[in-house]
């Protein structure tokens, strides 16, 4: 545990919203402030969007981020208050999330790798329904499922997107992702699985110019693809610090008991 008197030089990241601005300014003036590669502790000002730019620009560096919400949700964040910053940063529990990899191969052969710290999605690019097949480590497990799209979720993500489709909540420390298929007709039972997070999904794309599919990694997406591999990219750790009443691994607990 750091020392009392431990205080860690600050860099703050805000929104372009009018009161994270002033909230920058503000905190910058109280705190002081240092360039984002000269911090210790990055706090970042706004909503769950702003924190997932910031976690995908500082994604090389293993500063620590504590995020403060000045947006809707901030599912991400903690409450914003301008006093006693260094000493929530001194008491703050930190939570260590490993982001997934996706490697896209478009139907022009070409092959784009993104990160994704929420999900990664496959939609269908026209009226017509997609069709994709899905296999886990290798091994051909759906064979054909005609839906609007299909994701691979982290914990982290799970209760984003993920369960507004109705996929599952996944704690962290379980070890898991969540694999969900969105607004699936065939096979019209199949609401998706829980898989090990070590494992390589692939999505192959049937018939892809008559049923076009884009793939996305949080909200950097690729057009046209055919084929698609989700893998955990546990060569990067990403470090959240949240106050201990709001610890992140208790909200996902309590979204499950939510009405």
């Amino acid at each position: 545990m750091p020392s009392p008197s431990f205080a860690p030089r600050l860099a703050f990241v805000a929104a372009a919203t009018p009161a994270a601005r002033d909230a920058r300014k503000a905190l910058e003036k109280r705190y002081g402030a240092v360039q984002p590669a000269e911090a210790d502790v990055i706090v970042a000002l706004g909503g769950d969007g702003l924190m997932l730019q910031v976690l995908h620009r500082l994604m090389k560096r293993p500063t620590p981020i504590f995020g403060m919400n000045l947006g809707t949700v901030g599912f991400l964040l903690n409450t914003y208050r301008a006093t006693g910053l260094q000493a929530r940063l001194r008491e703050a529990r930190r939570v260590t999330l490993n982001p997934l990899r996706m490697i896209a191969r478009t139907t022009r052969g070409s092959t784009k790798e993104l990160i994704a710290i929420n999900e990664v999605s496959l939609f269908r690019s026209s009226r017509q329904t997609a069709r994709i097949a899905i296999s886990v480590d290798g091994k051909e497990r759906l064979p054909e499922l005609y839906c609007d799209g299909v994701m691979v979720a982290t914990p982290a993500g799970s209760t984003a997107y993920n369960l507004s489709v109705h996929g599952p909540i996944v704690p962290l420390g379980t070890g898991l992702l969540a694999l969900t298929p969105i607004s699936a007709f065939r096979p019209r039972r199949w609401r998706g699985a829980l898989l090990p997070r070590h494992v390589s999904v692939e999505f192959t794309v049937l018939d892809p110019r008559k049923r076009p599919v884009a793939a996305a990694a949080d909200s950097d997406d690729v057009a046209n693809v055919e084929k698609v591999t989700v893998t955990e990219a546990n060569d990067i750790e990403l470090t959240l610090l949240f106050d201990p009443e709001h610890d992140l691994e208790e909200r996902i607990l309590k979204e499950q008991f939510n009405p």
